[in-house]
């Protein structure tokens, strides 16, 4: 059903814009709360233009059918800004990559005592075992643990708010002891927004792409970007009423937790690991969907093992230069594509409305056609031709494209006699 898919898209956008940083609470303590009341309007600003963000880059994925990013940064402008933009994305995955697997062994150490390295180790075992499924299968792996984290925050928020009892005069005295290297909520906010948006746009194209449907794939990702955006003004209100508490926190929403009890610590430490999870799964597959987008499939799996192997090997080695410098470097050069894919976006409205009924009418026809008990008539097979040389993307890859999935739906219908195994993808 539609509304399946549209809550799964939803939850793997938000299971890739949910970093540990994020979950932890140290991402949003020094981007927002360390400027007070104006960092949760700050917040709020994220908020807005990320429930926008995910809405424009998985419709756009699944207009241009993308199988990676460049296919749609390269359509979308000038091909030196698309190389450097395609660049930038690559390192962010790349790097964030790596900087998860340290996270991973880090995380589990101190919430389970386990050595470092057996908890980088387990990290790498299951995603390389993730690597060697379709999109449709990832973007579900990536979606399985989002509720976790999603439940712990509604309760860490509802416990802040019923136990705050501290003046706002000396939260903000507290929240100005947060070390943060941003100048104002203004640079802030437009870093943490389009930092966020080069981390999720790579994999997130791909997830769209999958889906033959703009509307759907656009709704999912306005979902899910609504339901990050709320959990980030309900982390960051939650973190301000507290901060007199946990302003010198590593950690500060795991200390939240534990304050509420000592046992809910280790369920939060497991949805931090399961976020960690997310963003390694995410960034890797995505990148090597990008290095191998013109190369033959099979090369795919071989390449992301090594991708996953370099990021692992890396993430042994000291990257506080990275964090410290590139970071912010790259959450500018997300301004820019934010720019770039909301300016094409309007731009390509109307056709990406017109293609999402056309895809509507060659699937129709494409059920009619391949079902074993109906009778397709030349003048459909000349409609479903026409729409086919209508549509923005490749006839024969479409065709194909179409011809597959609907043979699932029909294999799926046959096999269940249930009605609604005849919605597409």
């Amino acid at each position: 059903m539609m509304r399946n898919r549209v809550i799964s898209i939803a939850m793997a956008f938000i299971g890739l814009a949910v970093g540990a940083g994020f979950a932890s609470g140290q991402e949003v303590m020094q981007f927002f709360v360390h400027f007070g009341q104006a960092g949760i309007w700050g917040a709020v600003a994220v908020a807005i233009f990320m429930t926008l963000a995910g809405m424009i880059i998985l419709q756009l994925g699944s207009y241009y059918q993308a199988n990676e990013h460049t296919a749609v940064l390269d359509e979308v402008t000038h091909p030196l800004l698309a190389k450097v933009l395609d660049w930038s994305v690559m390192l962010t995955s790349f790097s964030l990559g790596f900087v998860m697997f340290a996270g991973g062994g880090a995380n589990l150490n101190q919430a389970f005592g386990i050595d470092k390295l057996w908890g980088s180790l387990i990290l790498l075992v299951v995603v390389l075992i993730i690597g060697r499924f379709d999109v449709d299968k990832v973007s579900n792996a990536i979606a399985i643990t989002t509720p976790l984290i999603i439940v712990m925050l509604i309760i860490v928020f509802i416990f802040c708010l019923a136990t705050a009892n501290t003046p706002t005069e000396q939260l903000d005295l507290a929240a100005s002891q947060i070390h943060s290297t941003l100048p104002n909520i203004v640079v802030a906010t437009l870093n943490y927004a389009g930092f966020n948006l080069i981390v999720v746009v790579s994999m997130s194209i791909v997830i769209g792409g999958y889906y033959l449907n703009p509307r759907v794939a656009g709704l999912g990702g306005l979902l899910g970007g609504g339901l990050f955006g709320a959990m980030l003004v309900m982390t960051a209100i939650a973190l301000y009423v507290k901060i007199d508490k946990v302003y010198d926190s590593p950690l500060p929403m795991l200390q939240i937790v534990q304050d509420i009890h000592p046992a809910m610590g280790y369920v939060m430490s497991i949805a931090i690991y399961g976020m960690i999870f997310n963003s390694a799964v995410g960034m890797l597959y995505s990148l090597t969907r990008r290095l191998t987008s013109n190369k033959p499939a099979k090369a795919f799996y071989p390449t992301y093992v090594v991708v996953v192997l370099v990021a692992f090997a890396i993430s042994f080695f000291g990257f506080r230069n990275l964090v410290t410098y590139v970071y912010p470097a790259l959450g500018y050069v997300g301004v820019v594509l934010s720019i770039v894919l909301v300016i094409n976006w309007m731009k390509d409205l109307t056709e990406i409305r017109k293609e999402t009924r056309r895809r509507k009418k060659i699937r129709d026809l494409m059920m009619i056609k391949l079902h074993p008990r109906r009778q397709f008539t030349p003048a459909q097979q000349r409609r479903l031709d026409y729409h086919l040389g209508e549509s923005n993307i490749d006839d024969s890859e479409l065709h194909e494209t179409f011809e597959e999935k609907v043979t699932e739906a029909i294999v799926e219908e046959e096999e269940n006699r249930d009605p609604q195994a005849r919605n597409l993808q």
